[in-house]
């Protein structure tokens, strides 16, 4: 079974575009699905919102300016790295479309759209019509709408979120680990990485007793995914320096995976945000592919 036809993928100058480009082809080339790229305009009137008090029109007008005009050079940027891409890649152009169909001899078909309006409610939107939606990895110097709009996926598309290493990656999905708490959103995850575990060398569900909330053991996953034709095995890991995140991590990299899946902010993000906890550990410090869902 086959669940993966539609891969939406942001492109808007944030994070490493490369290597969610090269993921996003291996993704589609594996899945036979379409490469849905967007990216989003800037709105000049966000800029006005955010110039405040105390300036005058015709400077909050040379603001809405320069911003349009870092728009339109952003987004050629965009434009020209995927158009290169797609070339180099002999992937099918589809041009701002959506196929109802796949192209023949097994080609990966690609669109990039842009798209108006806010960009977290823009990519949210349209993430509820894909499979999945792949992001780049966020660096330290992204704006604060990166985040957003990652976190606006994560909570409001009601699919699964996978956010692309810092580095084009080689493969994917031949050692995947899967993050086990018990919890709806660890069930969520189990669910959506069940097309990358199906094809995988090695299965491994990781638990913790710090980690666990109330809810099935880890053991029962086994079961889980035995009904759907994945061997897997159970490993109990523990917090580095106290830290769970980083011994889930730690984890991850002793067995050589190349993917996570976990449910995230089992705590509520502003408590992650504050004190810090799994899910921002993982998002900041992961170099590998993560699958999240809540």
């Amino acid at each position: 079974m086959n669940d993966i036809r539609n891969i939406l993928l942001p492109l808007n100058g944030n994070g490493d575009i490369d290597a969610a480009l090269q993921l996003g082809l291996l993704y589609a080339k594996h899945f036979k699905a379409h490469l849905s790229a967007v990216t989003i305009g800037d709105d000049p009137n966000e800029t006005a919102a955010l110039a405040g008090e105390g300036l005058s029109g015709s400077m909050i007008n040379e603001m809405m300016a320069a911003a349009e005009h870092e728009s339109q050079r952003r987004l050629l940027q965009v434009h020209l790295k995927f158009d290169n891409f797609v070339r180099e890649h002999n992937v099918a152009n589809r041009r701002n479309a959506l196929p109802s169909d796949l192209p023949p001899n097994g080609q990966v078909s690609a669109s990039l759209e842009t798209l108006t309006g806010s960009e977290h409610e823009a990519v949210t939107w349209r993430a509820r019509l894909a499979d999945m939606t792949l992001m780049p990895h966020l660096a330290k110097n992204d704006d604060a709408r990166a985040s957003e709009t990652l976190h606006a996926v994560l909570f409001d598309s009601g699919r699964p979120l996978v956010i692309a290493p810092p580095k084009p990656p080689v493969h994917f999905g031949r050692r995947i680990c899967i993050a086990w708490n018990g919890t709806a959103e660890a069930a969520a995850a189990l669910r959506s990485v069940l097309p990358w575990a199906r094809h995988a060398e090695t299965v491994q569900v990781l638990t913790s007793p710090e980690y666990h909330r109330r809810g099935p053991e880890a053991e029962k996953v086994l079961a889980y995914l035995s009904l759907h034709g994945v061997e897997a095995s159970v490993r109990t890991f523990q917090s580095k320096d106290r830290d769970v995140g980083a011994g889930m991590m730690e984890a991850c990299y002793d067995l050589g995976a190349d993917m996570l899946a976990m449910g995230a902010y089992s705590h509520s993000r502003l408590r992650q945000m504050i004190i810090g906890g799994v899910t921002r550990h993982v998002l900041e410090k992961s170099t590998i592919s993560v699958l999240m869902s809540r």
